[in-house]
């Protein structure tokens, strides 16, 4: 048997994950989280001496599978703008060889707008109609793509300081995600009377305030890699119905809520994680208030992703 783990550039990589489903990939996983089949360790952040970025380590285990896996991923500060890649290494629980390293540009987009989604449907209410979207690159498409099926929304509005920028083709190319798309010149305007707001960006510091909304509704947020980022402003926190994707490990990384338990918000405010909330075991929002989802993304989304595409590759073979 051969020792030699596949490697799988950009492009194969890509080529492999379109045969996903990725969406039920990442319910999968969040249910064998919650049957105890998996194991989620925090994240590991090396920081660079004299602020030159980090590199941050993203592990998991899925023993149904019976892989462990790693992915890795830097964020390099450079004039011309921060450098960020990723690759992932999964390898064998039983025989301790490498299975696969794959380019994961693509695959870490994809799972992190799947499990977006996998909260929106958990989390908004069956009536929500109207989503805003924050973030016009690929991060802020790939969550078009996994939302625009979950709920019967009327209209799809999209704001980012970077359509000025764009050309008339590109603003059509992302008009043609989804004919409900409306494309707005202000994020006011784009969050206006929202059920839904998802924050696609690769922001540091806060974007919105959600005293900024018109009424209660459910934002979703990923932020970046770079130290305590954070889009939403920490005290608002302590003002809104707190969930996460993993509560174990989440309030460790996720800025907004390292800063906001300086403010007095704990982590023991947190209502739910997705693991709890694909398996029932947490209680659902009433919106009251103002709902807040927080993704920092799990070492166990990679491992899943990449376990997928191996086997796909073995299936080739």
């Amino acid at each position: 048997m051969s020792t030699t783990p596949y490697v799988l550039d950009k492009t194969a990589a890509e080529q492999l994950l379109a045969q996903v489903d990725v969406h039920q990939a990442m319910v999968t996983l969040f249910r064998e989280l919650a049957a105890g089949h998996a194991v989620q360790p925090a994240q590991q952040l090396v920081e660079f001496p004299n602020g030159a970025g980090d590199f941050i380590n993203y592990l998991g285990v899925l023993a149904g599978a019976g892989v462990y896996g790693v992915k890795t991923s830097p964020y390099i500060v450079r004039e011309q703008g921060p450098l960020i890649t990723a690759w992932t290494l999964l390898m064998s629980m039983q025989t301790g060889q490498p299975l696969l390293l794959c380019d994961a540009g693509s695959l870490t987009t994809a799972r992190t707008a799947a499990t977006t989604a996998v909260a929106v449907d958990a989390l908004a209410t069956p009536e929500a109609n109207r989503l805003a979207v924050i973030g016009s690159g690929a991060v802020a498409q790939a969550h078009v793509h996994y939302a625009k099926h979950l709920r019967p929304w009327q209209s799809i509005r999209l704001y980012s300081p970077g359509l000025a920028g764009k050309t008339g083709a590109q603003l059509l190319k992302l008009q043609q995600h989804d004919p409900r798309i409306q494309l707005c010149a202000s994020q006011a305007d784009a969050i206006r009377d929202a059920d839904v707001v998802m924050l696609c960006t690769s922001s540091a510091k806060p974007l919105l305030d959600p005293v900024e909304l018109d009424k209660p509704a459910l934002i979703t947020s990923i932020s970046t890699n770079a130290p305590r980022a954070h889009e939403v402003t920490p005290a608002s926190l302590l003002n809104m119905d707190v969930y996460c994707d993993y509560r174990a490990t989440t309030p460790d990384s996720a800025g907004e809520m390292l800063l906001a338990s300086r403010l007095g918000w704990s982590s023991a405010d947190i209502l739910g994680d997705l693991a709890e909330l694909v398996s029932g075991k947490a209680v659902r929002p009433d919106y009251r208030r103002t709902v807040f989802f927080r993704s920092i993304g799990l070492g166990l989304e990679d491992v899943a992703l990449a376990h997928a595409l191996y086997q796909l590759k073995q299936e080739a073979c």
